[in-house]
């Protein structure tokens, strides 16, 4: 699994064969530039998830329920939901949290909405945590993740995302659970992986967290290929004679 936000990274996702595409609330982070992934509207979510969908032929689309659309009500939360789904044309949506938010993932697969859950690091909390450092480290908030996990599975999610906690940890859930668990800073033991799409490309230098692989340095080669433009229209090399009509 990958995130992406427009139709043009999603095309060559697709193209790749990816198997599940995410449109991740981080689009708060890498496309508009918030400091974290609060910001961001559901109206702009399924602005996103739709440019996504229109890429997409085989693989599966999920997206992020954005903070503030489920966290209270879930008859509201159900309302969000549908939105994301009639609008967008995607297949599932991702809610963050464990037992707090169990009505609510019932009430959404009871209507037919596919969910995927996500614990540990969950950035929309993430002024209740304080930090972005490694969750259930401890025994208490490991087990309390254990529980979750098991509560969820039983309220009827397809899948569940294990952010930033201890490998030996997303082991024991995934062996535990009868669905997948996709991994993103969990260690190797989960049934699949989530990265954002650019961080592994390279494209953002700033953010190196331990878990992050790049297999790409686009960040050099989008500088580099505009530094070059730049130096051939001042030099009128381009457009040349065979560019021009």
């Amino acid at each position: 699994m990958l995130t992406a936000y427009d139709y043009t990274f999603a095309r060559l996702l697709e193209e790749a064969g990816i198997d599940v595409i995410l449109v991740g609330d981080s689009a708060s982070n890498v496309i508009a530039g918030h400091e974290t992934t609060l910001p961001i509207t559901l109206d702009q979510m399924i602005y996103h998830a739709s440019a996504v969908v229109r890429a997409v032929e085989r693989a599966m689309v999920v997206v992020d329920m954005p903070f503030g659309s489920y966290q209270g009500d879930s008859r509201a939360a159900l309302k969000a939901a549908i939105r994301i789904m009639k609008e967008s044309g995607a297949h599932a949506v991702k809610l963050e949290g464990g037992r707090p938010i169990l009505s609510t993932v019932r009430r959404l697969v009871e209507a037919g909405i596919p969910v995927m859950g996500h614990l540990g690091l969950t950035p929309q909390a993430i002024y209740q945590f304080g930090s972005y450092r490694v969750r259930a480290q401890d025994e208490a908030e490991a087990q309390r993740l254990y529980e979750d996990a098991l509560a969820l599975a039983e309220a009827g999610i397809f899948a569940l995302v294990l952010e930033k906690i201890p490998a030996a940890l997303a082991q024991r859930v995934t062996q535990a659970l009868p669905i997948p668990t996709i991994g993103i800073g969990a260690g190797p033991h989960c049934d699949g992986q989530v990265l954002v799409l650019y961080d592994m490309l390279g494209l953002n230098k700033a953010f190196s967290p331990r878990f992050l692989r790049r297999y790409a340095d686009l960040h050099s080669i989008v500088v580099q290929a505009c530094k070059q433009y730049i130096q051939d229209v001042k030099s009128r090399d381009f457009p040349s004679q065979a560019e021009s009509y």
